[in-house]
């Protein structure tokens, strides 16, 4: 079987098989923008994949109501949407046009639909989405950059480069080289917990894993407030908003 193969399994539903070189024992991954992934480790069966998926059925769709209910509060945009993008103003018009237009004017991301669709359609909601999300790309490589920068210097870290992405599962990232990936999304969270993720990744130039080493350095810079600054982290979503 291919690797992210999607499968209908009886009694749990769909779920995207992922074969994987890394994994080292069988796992089962809950997200509002993928549903159900089994990763299965190579040297694992499909057979006792699945099995062990059944056997965490309960579990499952006990996970996936909470998942589905944070997934209906991501925002559908309309002409009374009130949705700030840290420095800017959303504001949403429809106009006798044949495309979805959108234009920074002053302190507002002007979005004009066409008239004969309603906003709801995906293509607008899409569309606005993906405004918003060159907005955040654009704010992330003016603030982030300079941020992490100043955080590295104040607690003695050093990395290599640091990109500015769209990522969808994750807020950010460190490679084995120390580079630093952080999620363009960072700019809709508070700023102290734009300051904990770049702690977070800082970190792991230090500490390659979550082991004992890794959350008694975070704690370290973070004024002992690691694990509640997690917790925080999991009130936000990559892709809901």
């Amino acid at each position: 079987m291919s690797k992210d193969q999607v499968i209908d399994i009886p009694e749990i539903g769909k779920v995207t098989i992922n074969i994987s070189n890394r994994a080292k024992r069988i796992g089962i991954r809950l997200r509002p923008d993928k549903g159900i992934t089994l990763v299965i480790p190579h040297e694992a069966t499909l057979e006792a994949a699945i099995d062990f998926l059944h056997s965490k059925q309960e579990w499952i769709h006990r996970n996936m109501e909470k998942i589905e209910e944070k997934a209906l509060k991501q925002t559908i945009f309309d002409e009374q949407t009130d949705f700030k993008i840290r420095s800017l103003s959303l504001k949403i018009e429809k106009q006798k046009r044949q495309n979805v237009h959108m234009q920074l004017h002053g302190d507002y991301l002007m979005v004009h639909y066409p008239d004969d669709i309603p906003v709801t359609d995906p293509q607008v909601q899409d569309a606005i989405r993906y405004g918003i999300e060159e907005v955040y790309r654009m704010e992330a490589k003016s603030i982030l950059p300079v941020r992490l920068n100043w955080l590295a210097k104040q607690y003695g870290f050093t990395y290599k480069q640091v990109f500015i992405k769209n990522l969808k599962s994750k807020w950010g990232s460190c490679s084995g080289q120390n580079n630093i990936n952080l999620n363009l999304h960072l700019m809709r969270l508070p700023d102290v917990l734009i300051d904990y993720v770049l702690l977070h990744e800082l970190c792991h130039t230090v500490e390659k894993n979550h082991g004992f080493n890794f959350w008694s350095l975070l704690d370290k810079v973070t004024d002992g407030k690691a694990r509640l600054l997690d917790a925080e982290m999991k009130e936000y979503h990559t892709t809901i908003y």
